[in-house]
């Protein structure tokens, strides 16, 4: 009888070992002491500076987080790997990280396209991915059990957060749009134009190549039509050849410049080659304050303190590199609220009843339906030397309505 019930004892010990080991395997990444998380991002290639300093930040976070403790009795663990912002190279990288280094919580990528690339695996593999700097609204809308973003903003935002700022700033009754012609510039005129039509507001959008050349077409379109402020949404280099067709043709309303990609205005001036351009334009900025201001020192210090010789080279930090923080706080806090016995399921959870206040113009916040979280920008006066804060913040209204 003693016999039996020994034996009996050490077949439960043996089921709740296997037991425990299903666990385990269920939720890969985890040890007593680590949690493991992938970082990736564009750390080489043409589009190195959209990245590569927004890893480092959330680098420096992360381990600021070890310094003072860790989360829940567990320390980071950080798994990088080099996306190029190439689409190819991203879904590689997140592979690897997956099933290879088997992280726990992917954080990563600055790019749109590649981002969209990598979408139909990671939900399959229902591993939590909070983006970086990406707007990502091809993977983020619809939304995604498993996927976060837009911690710097969307391009719907962007197209909601102009237009607010047209409207409230100039009173503009008559709004001109110049965006894309592909899924970026799509993404934020989706929202531009039923944010122009709450306001009352007539709305005018001119679609071009993001290669094109010769921009005098759209720019007399806008100047014709006697548009009260025109709004590009463009990257650098349309934006860049619109704004001196504006001088050229004498259009003296107010320019916006939306997100695209420029990271240095000194060289926007440069490329268009008159500072005479800038005579009316406005740039939308995604952080709280301007760059380098006291209201982020704590940033640019923990960035000196992190990375002493990179921090003395030309050119570094990189402009972007704030907006590596909000994501790695929304991975701290949900990981944080999940507890010590965090799975996936609690750490996705957790994101989704996330709301606080970062270095973004407006607060990161999640909900079950919405995983884009920042949808504001701020505004300044740009005259091709100096940036004058418009006062005020400036949110998109639009929200994702299921078909």
């Amino acid at each position: 009888m003693r016999k039996m019930s020994k034996m009996l004892g050490l077949l439960a010990g043996s089921a709740l070992l296997g037991l425990s080991g299903v666990a385990m395997a269920a939720e890969p990444g985890l040890t007593d002491t680590t949690i493991k998380i992938g970082l990736f991002g564009p750390m080489s290639g043409p589009a190195q500076a959209y990245g590569q300093d927004v890893m480092n930040a959330a680098k420096m976070y992360y381990a600021k987080v070890n310094a003072d403790g860790g989360i829940n009795g567990r320390k980071i663990e950080i798994v990088e790997e080099d996306d190029r912002c190439s689409p190819n190279d991203l879904v590689a990288a997140v592979k690897k990280l997956v099933e290879q280094d088997q992280v726990f919580i992917l954080n990563g990528g600055s790019c749109s396209a590649p981002v969209v690339a990598a979408k139909d695996y990671v939900v399959r593999s229902e591993v939590p991915w909070v983006m970086l700097n990406a707007s990502g609204d091809g993977a983020l809308y619809p939304p995604q059990p498993n996927i976060f973003g837009a911690m710097s903003i969307s391009q719907r935002a962007v197209g909601g957060s102009t237009v607010e700022f047209a409207v409230k700033q100039f009173g503009a009754k008559k709004i001109g749009y110049i965006n894309h012609d592909d899924a970026y510039g799509a993404w934020n005129l989706e929202a531009a134009g039923p944010q122009a039509k709450e306001h009352g507001a007539t709305f005018l959008s001119e679609s071009v190549d993001p290669k094109i050349t010769d921009v005098t077409a759209p720019v007399l379109k806008m100047k014709a039509a006697n548009v009260d402020v025109l709004i590009l949404t463009t990257y650098a280099a349309p934006a860049q050849l619109i704004l001196k067709k504006a001088a050229e043709l004498h259009f003296n309303k107010p320019i916006i410049v939306a997100v695209n990609a420029i990271a240095n205005l000194k060289q926007m001036v440069d490329n268009v080659g008159t500072k005479d351009a800038f005579k009316n334009v406005y740039i939308q900025e995604l952080l709280m304050a301007k760059p380098g201001s006291e209201k982020l020192a704590w940033v640019y210090d923990m960035y000196k303190k992190a990375y002493p010789e990179l921090s003395a080279q030309p050119g570094h930090p990189q402009v972007y590199m704030p907006y590596g923080i909000p994501p790695a706080e929304v991975v701290v806090k949900a990981l944080q609220a999940a507890g010590r016995d965090v799975t996936r399921a609690k750490f996705i959870d957790a994101v989704e009843h996330l709301n606080f206040n970062s270095v973004m113009a407006g607060p990161i916040a999640f909900t079950h339906t919405e995983h884009a979280a920042q949808k504001s920008s701020i505004y300044f006066k740009f005259d091709g030397d100096d940036l004058t804060e418009v006062p005020g913040v400036f949110a998109s209204h639009w929200t994702y309505k299921a078909n």
